[in-house]
């Protein structure tokens, strides 16, 4: 491992050199981590059964925490990389602090309601304040805030500064994206599939813009969603749980704030549309449609698009390649509007 490092270390902020070690890396700690964090999470009781109501597709009791891995797997690529990356300057810059700190919280808190099973009042509760609590880690390099919206008028696009209405709105902007990715968790390897896609494509992204910071820590979302799903890929042996998914989605909507969101004015508003398609459009549909019925939006049901796709009659594994192709298309048009746009 060390000779990676080494060997990638000449031109690092260059290309995907860095970004693909880092990658490797959280693959390798995440995968070997996972078997050891599902025999924690059986000996602490901490287990999907299916039979607590009827929206699970399993038919035996799941381990899950598989979020602890998949943290895991971040930090320890970040900070195994990060100082070949930058041996001469800040190596944690105040926001990357920030993101992880209060990510790590939100993987215990996560770990917490696999047990607990908490309100969705407090669960919303919680990813709101991390996501005020992000923004105020900041320093010369870079911040988790949505300060300015390009708009396009009447030709080249222009900033709209958002003044007080940063902090809310960005706060609002990671519960949803973090949210989704929660939610979206319901057949194997469904959510570490799209996490691995998305962190791929804020990679791209982030390398085109060069911004080499984002695509370390993407690649770093990316490689440990990836070493998690050998082990979360149907059948399922552990589920990550909802700090998993916790992780995954505020880490990813942190960097497209930091990286996507700092691209061109003309496009960098519909990026997170794309880039998190799948998940937003499931929310979306899956909101609609209790409101149609006159259900509480936060009611468990089985009206999410892997539950309609399992109800045409596919397996668990094609209605993830499904969803995994329409992610793909989604990021793949994403890239294309950036590449086009001259980031």
């Amino acid at each position: 491992m060390t000779h990676l490092l080494m060997a990638v270390n000449s031109g690092m902020l260059t290309g995907f050199r860095a970004p693909l070690a880092t990658a490797f890396i959280a693959l390798v700690i995440s995968s070997l981590l996972t078997p050891l964090v599902r025999n924690l999470a059986i000996q602490k009781g901490a287990v999907d059964d299916p039979k607590i109501d009827n929206r699970r597709v399993h038919t035996e009791p799941i381990p899950r925490w598989g979020g602890l891995a998949i943290y895991a797997g971040i930090v320890g690529s970040i900070l195994l990389v990060m100082p070949f990356a930058y041996p001469k300057s800040t190596m944690f810059p105040t926001y990357l602090i920030g993101m992880m700190s209060i990510a790590g919280l939100l993987v215990v808190v996560g770990a917490l309601d696999d047990l607990h099973q908490y309100k969705a009042k407090v669960q919303a509760l919680v990813l709101l304040a991390a996501g005020v609590g992000v923004q105020f880690f900041y320093g010369s390099i870079g911040r988790v805030q949505i300060n300015t919206v390009g708009v396009p008028i009447n030709g080249p696009a222009s900033y709209i500064a958002l003044g007080m209405a940063a902090v809310p709105l960005t706060a609002v902007y990671i519960f949803v994206v973090t949210k989704t990715m929660d939610t979206i968790d319901g057949v194997d390897g469904l959510s570490a599939g799209i996490s691995a896609i998305s962190a791929g494509t804020l990679i791209v992204i982030a390398v085109y813009s060069g911004q080499p910071r984002v695509a370390i820590v993407a690649a770093a979302v990316a490689g440990s969603a990836l070493g998690f799903l050998r082990h979360n890929y149907n059948p399922a042996k552990i589920f990550m749980g909802t700090g998993g998914a916790y992780v995954l989605g505020f880490t990813m909507a942190c960097l497209s704030i930091v990286g996507a969101l700092k691209t061109a004015a003309a496009v960098a508003i519909f990026l997170p549309i794309l880039v998190f398609g799948v998940p937003i459009a499931d929310a979306f549909i899956v909101i609609t449609r209790r409101l149609l019925s006159g259900q509480p939006i936060t009611q468990a049901d089985k009206r999410h698009l892997h539950h309609t796709l399992l109800g045409k009659g596919l397996t668990q594994r094609q209605t993830v390649w499904v969803l995994y192709a329409a992610a793909a298309a989604l990021c793949a048009v994403a890239l294309f509007v950036v590449r086009n746009n001259h980031v």
